[in-house]
């Protein structure tokens, strides 16, 4: 086998909703569901703790962030750019 398998890594778009912590920020992640039934749109959202190595994004950004190695107990994403 080869060393150089390819891993897909999610990559998600998002609006920082927290930069209070050092070299951590909240993104929230929203999306548009279905109801299975009623077929009524609503919207749904995730928010994820994500590693920003330079504190540079604030509240009211948006970043585009990809999937990682574990950092910490809850962040497994980095900022990739805004």
């Amino acid at each position: 086998m080869d060393n150089n398998t390819n891993i897909i890594k999610r990559k998600f778009n998002g609006i920082v909703v927290s930069d209070k912590m050092d070299k951590t920020i909240v993104v929230a992640v929203s999306r548009i569901k279905i109801h299975p039934r009623y077929k009524k749109r609503y919207n749904v959202s995730k928010k994820y703790k994500v590693h920003d190595e330079k504190n540079q994004y604030k509240e009211g950004d948006k970043v585009q962030f990809i999937e990682t190695r574990p950092i910490s107990k809850d962040k497994k994403w980095r900022v990739i750019y805004s």
